[in-house]
């Protein structure tokens, strides 16, 4: 059953059906006294329909979720027919300030949910987020980037054992899914809790914006909403066909076995094979060359792109699938078939 209400409210705003409100909801003062706050976006149709929640920021550093969202609500081509989207762009404000992935408590935010009000700033957070946000809504598509000086390829994470949660990552529109473990103190654990069902949309890097990543963002929150039957998409004819996501059900990260300097071999949506080369590391002297082989064959989803290790450091993430030559191929008609302009342009509501 829908959470949508004849009057939604959050904090001490009230939005009634047909409305879009920009507001602010006070989370706590800075050193200075100065007020901080979640900015908040709430569109409401006319017509009843599903709740959905759009969130970026959790981690302060993580800029791609803040454009991919901010670029939806700019479109001029874009209308809510039915139900309600809240975007919320920045939620870890002030580790975005920062450039920081953490709280000023050096928390990580992801981690300190359901929170409490009485608790650590990152607890106070979480729970306001989670309480005035999240537990109002049915759906939420929450956006993230690898962490600093790594990089994700577009991928959705979810629950994907629960059957409707599988078919919203599907309509979604990425070419890889991976069928994510809940975290203790994850944003998505406790939506689980209150029966939200919530993707988490993985892509790019931090402190950066990557073109791909945003605009196959944009397009993936349309198709879900389309999927949920609160807008209507009007698109041209595609010229090439459809294809189907692959779904991963593990994935490893593959670690130096030394310290040294990197010289990459393999790539983001790369195929390798047991046994293949991933990359050199070297001595900066010259003494060695080691070079580092991954253990089972599969695909890239994510890596490391500094070009520096310790011993230990995670390098590569690899996603194990029953096909991954073929999920090597989609990925590459994404990346060089895929006419980006053209497809976001051509994405227009009814």
């Amino acid at each position: 059953m829908s959470k949508h209400s004849e009057v939604l409210k959050i904090g001490q705003h009230k939005i009634l059906p047909g409305q879009r409100v920009k507001l602010q909801l006070p989370v706590a003062k800075l050193y200075t006294n100065t007020e901080m706050s979640i900015p908040v976006e709430v569109i409401r149709a006319k017509k009843p329909g599903p709740v959905v929640f759009l969130s970026a920021a959790i981690h302060g550093d993580e800029l791609n979720g803040i454009e991919t969202i901010r670029r939806l609500l700019a479109m001029k081509t874009y209308r809510l027919a039915a139900g309600t989207i809240i975007a919320v762009p920045i939620v870890n404000v002030y580790g975005m300030l920062n450039q920081s992935r953490y709280m000023p408590d050096r928390r990580d935010l992801n981690r300190c949910f359901p929170g409490s009000p009485k608790g650590s700033l990152a607890g106070r957070l979480a729970h306001l987020f989670l309480n005035e946000i999240v537990k109002k809504c049915d759906y939420g598509i929450d956006f993230h980037t690898g962490a600093i000086h790594r990089s994700n390829l577009p991928q959705i994470r979810a629950n994907l054992s629960d059957e409707e949660t599988n078919e919203l990552a599907k309509s979604f529109g990425v070419p890889v899914l991976l069928n994510a473990d809940l975290r203790d103190g994850s944003l998505r654990e406790s939506a689980l809790e209150m029966g939200v069902k919530i993707l988490l949309y993985e892509a790019g890097q931090a402190l950066r914006f990557d073109e791909l990543s945003i605009r196959l963002g944009i397009r993936g929150i349309l198709n879900v909403l389309s999927h949920l039957e609160m807008v209507k998409l009007r698109k041209k004819r595609r010229t090439h066909p459809k294809t189907e996501p692959f779904t991963a059900n593990k994935s490893t990260w593959i670690r130096a076995t030394c310290s040294g300097t990197v010289r990459d071999m393999k790539h983001l949506g790369d195929h390798v094979k047991k046994g293949q080369v991933l990359a050199e590391i070297c001595s900066p002297t010259g003494d060695f060359v080691e070079k580092l082989k991954v253990p089972f064959g599969g695909v890239i989803i994510g890596k490391q792109n500094i070009p520096l290790v310790q011993e230990g450091d995670a390098m590569y993430h690899i996603a194990m699938f029953e096909e991954p030559g073929e999920v090597a191929e989609h990925i590459e008609l994404m990346q060089d078939k895929i006419n980006l302009d053209a497809e976001v342009d051509e994405i227009k509501t009814i």
